[in-house]
């Protein structure tokens, strides 16, 4: 009976493939797609909670001095999960073609290196710096400050792929990111703020790696 088959019946390999580019996408950006995943089912989530749950929530899970000092060091992971700060959708979809621009230039290990590095980096660096005003009993220091959002990763991630970039995004592009940081700091100070110039210079510090470079190189 397969037999039976013509030749024009028969289905052509790759063809179900090439009627599908959306799946190929989504194949080679696994990393975007279940970390875009993971932040609307948590925005969904959150939607749905009352006023106090929510607060509730980021407090536990807020990446801070008083955090840190008991141990609870899975806080720089879970807070990386909760979109603060703009709307939900807003943040998802930067994520979505940052992370995905990233993931689809060096690969997912790459992309997810410089993401973690500029979240995980930033987080330190700012709360270090928070830990030495509480302990130096500089005024305006907290241990239990709100710290959670998916912003570090964002800014070390955006910046890379701005540094790495053909030479106008180079030229114009960084600088136009760090006059906006730094507009945004200095008229607020805040911690998150203050994060976002940090995330921005581990992203520089990020696209000069050989490891990365190499990758961007090949990837053009």
């Amino acid at each position: 009976m397969r037999d039976s088959l013509s030749t024009d019946e028969r289905p052509i390999p790759g063809a179900e493939r090439a009627q599908h580019p959306a799946l190929r996408v989504l194949s080679r950006l696994r990393l975007t797609t279940v970390y875009v995943l993971l932040l609307t089912a948590m925005a969904a989530w959150f939607a749905n909670q009352g006023h106090a749950e929510r607060a509730r929530f980021v407090r536990h899970n807020s990446s801070n001095v008083h955090h840190m000092e008991v141990g609870k060091w899975w806080t720089m992971i879970t807070s990386a999960l909760v979109v603060d700060g703009v709307p939900a959708w807003a943040g998802i979809g930067a994520v979505a073609v940052v992370l995905g621009l990233a993931e689809w230039r060096w690969g997912a290990l790459r992309a997810g290196a410089v993401f973690l590095f500029g979240h995980l980096g930033a987080t330190l660096l700012t709360e270090g710096a928070m830990w030495v005003m509480l302990v130096a009993h500089i005024p305006g220091a907290l241990s239990r400050a709100r710290d959670v959002g998916i912003s570090y990763g964002l800014v070390a991630t955006a910046t890379c792929l701005l540094a790495l970039g053909p030479a106008p995004l180079r030229r114009f592009g960084l600088p136009a990111l760090a006059l906006a940081l730094a507009g945004a700091w200095a008229t607020d100070q805040q911690l998150a703020d203050a994060g976002h110039l940090v995330a921005f210079a581990l992203g520089l510090l990020a696209s000069r790696s050989a490891w990365l470079r190499v990758r961007a190189r090949t990837r053009r």
